[in-house]
């Protein structure tokens, strides 16, 4: 049950990130022509979004807040090569600077990162199959995590810091991987879904 709930929690992402029927063929190239038979099912469906809610066959409803905060992490992973990103682990936590010399793109920058702070801070995790251990992590350690957050003129500068060793490599890893995102756009976005997607098939658990 958990497998076909990861399932349609993944169909439901990547129509709402902008990978539906119609837009499907122009993001194939993006993603290395990624498209598993799921996938394709759900493509040639009737799935909709209406009212800021995925319906349709996906069976997953995403609120409307949620959904906005796809459709600016959508347009960052398009336009990843506009984003500059440098990351210092620190003994007790990491530093990051994740700016763009685009006026839109350091907005949406800013936007994302609020977004991600309020939701980290109210420990409200959507749960979404692009998402990593590392990061759901991070919601559950949400106490033991000290962050600070200033903006710059072309993005945010993200200091985040714990007492507790387990919760420091969460950051640490996590930040590695919003890099790669930075770095390899929508291809990160299909290793990491791929990854969490075999990853529920192969745990027993999960059938």
């Amino acid at each position: 049950m958990k497998t076909r709930a990861k399932l349609i929690g993944l169909s439901a992402v990547v129509l709402a990130l902008g990978i539906g029927t119609y837009g499907f063929h122009a993001r194939s190239e993006e993603l290395g022509g990624f498209a598993p038979p799921f996938m394709r099912h759900a493509m040639g469906g009737t799935s909709m979004m209406h009212d800021g809610m995925v319906g349709g066959m996906m069976g997953m409803a995403l609120d409307s807040a949620t959904m906005a905060q796809l459709r600016v992490i959508h347009t960052l992973f398009v336009n990843h090569d506009r984003i500059k990103r440098s990351v210092t682990n620190l003994p007790n936590g990491i530093r990051t600077v994740t700016e763009s010399d685009d006026p839109q793109i350091a907005a949406l920058l800013k936007t994302h990162v609020a977004d991600m702070m309020e939701r980290v801070g109210a420990g409200d995790d959507p749960g979404l199959p692009i998402e990593s251990e590392a990061l759901h992590s991070i919601f559950r350690d949400k106490d033991k995590i000290h962050t600070s957050v200033e903006t710059t003129a072309n993005g945010v500068i993200v200091v985040q810091t714990s007492d507790d060793p387990k919760a420091v490599a969460e950051l640490q890893e996590h930040a590695a991987q919003v890099t790669d995102f930075a770095e390899q756009g929508m291809r990160a976005l299909h290793t990491a879904m791929m990854k969490n997607f075999g990853g529920a098939m192969g745990s027993p658990d999960t059938q």
